[in-house]
């Protein structure tokens, strides 16, 4: 998890500071979703990480929303890099 993640967030930064950007937000929520799933996949009666997971779902949509709202350039080409939608 940690490579792909390290990969992920230096592919959404805008500069080389950037650390808390919308993209890099969906960057981090994105792989802790993706850990969550695996998790769910070997442990399939842990009910109360299912919150977790759902925060971060929607937290993630909500990110989105607002940056294709404000942004769409950058909405594209988060989605495009992340592999989110088809």
């Amino acid at each position: 998890m940690a490579i792909n993640n390290k990969k992920n967030l230096e592919s959404a930064k805008l500069n080389q500071k950037d650390v808390g950007s919308s993209a890099i937000q969906i960057a981090n929520l994105s792989e802790k979703i993706d850990y969550l799933t695996e998790h769910f996949k070997r442990n399939k009666n842990d009910k109360h990480s299912t919150r977790g997971l759902l925060k971060a779902v929607n937290q993630r949509k909500r990110l989105l929303s607002y940056l294709k709202k404000n942004n769409a350039e950058s909405y594209k080409n988060i989605l495009e890099k992340l592999n989110l939608r088809k």
